[in-house]
């Protein structure tokens, strides 16, 4: 199936528009689509099953422990606060855990991106543009520089940093940097998700705490683009083509995912409405339908899901409201049970999977799906 994407109306203007436009239509006609060239994942050290979490934090509350261990995941990368030599755990100051964050973000970034341009034949000296995403935790200078500086990459690389924006950032910086590659055609660029959420965690008795701590893992994703002729890399004919993306924002539902100053434990606490998985589910088709919108496909069209493992809740909620089945999810799925929500990172995790699985076909087309605070769905459409 041959599809036009939307294209401004200048493509479509009668003779008597003016010739700027005209020629602005022609060129973004010519323009290359970028590609997905490479991805690349990486979590921290350690792991711990729902129970080990349970019991490293000797927490005995029947309802609490019901919503660990019936959360879909049955294991995830973080890191603990050290043990306090009774079996407790020591306490971490909003200071430390920012130390936290800064460590693990770098660790795993770096990680992530060698892994991402070995998959694609690169080196960090081809990378012309570097974007890192994170959520859980603040740094000036920004990931993006202190990366550059770690690696040894060259200070010439343009770069940009997205704090804050949350689970959905991926899709947000993956948006912004596939212009940057149709500007800066055979430039390598990398989209960075780096979540130290074990850097974002509160330690109480609470439903909401409990709820937050049930699902975050240790976790970044790396991702490549490249428009045009591939010479900083070997597989620039292989990744899918970026073609489209559609966001829908929730206004009214603006502080269903928040964080909040803990002003008795002076930290940051990170909060999750139980209404979300409904109201993002509800959402789910107005946003895809728009993504599809103009372009001749429909859902049926689509051969590859690769959504965000926001919980087992949320996921449920986007296969009803799509008409999704299991299978369709079963990246997303596998995802959470093995890693739980990697934030911002989790949709380039079941991409690697489906990658993986060798399974994709020329002219297959995909959705990228992420959801967030705002409360935000990001989508986007990708043709291999």
């Amino acid at each position: 199936m041959t599809i036009g994407i939307d294209r401004p109306e200048a493509l479509d203007a009668p003779d008597v528009e003016n010739e700027a436009l005209s020629a602005r239509g022609r060129a973004l006609q010519a323009a290359p689509w970028p590609r997905i060239v490479g991805v690349g994942t990486a979590v921290t050290r350690t792991s711990y099953s729902q129970r080990e979490v349970l019991d490293a934090f000797e927490i005995s509350d029947p309802k609490i422990r019901s919503v660990f261990l019936n959360s879909a995941i049955e294991r995830r990368s973080l890191t603990l606060p050290p043990e306090d030599g009774d079996r407790g755990r020591v306490p971490e100051s909003q200071g430390d855990l920012l130390d936290k964050h800064k460590k693990l973000a770098i660790e795993m970034g770096a990680e992530a991106l060698h892994a991402c341009l070995k998959r694609c034949g690169a080196e960090l000296s081809d990378l012309r543009h570097l974007c890192c995403v994170t959520s859980t935790g603040f740094l000036t200078p920004g990931l993006s520089a202190l990366l550059m500086r770690e690696l040894g990459i060259d200070r010439h690389c343009s770069r940009s940093d997205i704090v804050g924006m949350g689970c959905n950032a991926g899709l947000n910086a993956l948006n912004v940097v596939a212009g940057w590659s149709t500007a800066h055609p055979g430039e390598l660029a990398v989209v960075l998700c780096a979540e130290a959420c074990s850097a974002a965690y509160t330690m109480d008795s609470t439903m909401r705490t409990a709820v937050v701590n049930s699902l975050f893992g240790d976790g970044a994703a790396a991702v490549a683009l490249l428009a045009g002729p591939g010479g900083a890399t070997s597989a620039a004919s292989e990744g899918p083509a970026v073609l489209k993306f559609a966001s829908c924002i929730i206004p009214e539902a603006i502080d269903a995912m928040r964080y909040d100053w803990d002003r008795a434990q002076g930290r940051f606490s990170f909060f999750l409405d139980p209404q979300i998985p409904y109201v993002v589910g509800a959402h789910a088709e107005i946003v895809v339908d728009r993504l599809l919108s103009g372009t001749g496909l429909r859902r049926s069209d689509i051969g590859h899901w690769l959504v965000h493992s926001g919980g087992k809740k949320v996921i449920d909620a986007v296969i009803v409201n799509l008409g999704l089945t299991r299978h369709d999810v079963r990246h997303t799925v596998g995802v959470l049970r093995d890693q739980g929500n990697v934030s911002s990172g989790s949709f380039l995790f079941s991409y690697e999977r489906l990658l993986e699985e060798g399974i994709t076909r020329p002219g297959e087309y995909g959705v990228l799906m992420t959801m967030g605070p705002g409360s935000t769905i990001e989508t986007a459409l990708v043709q291999w």
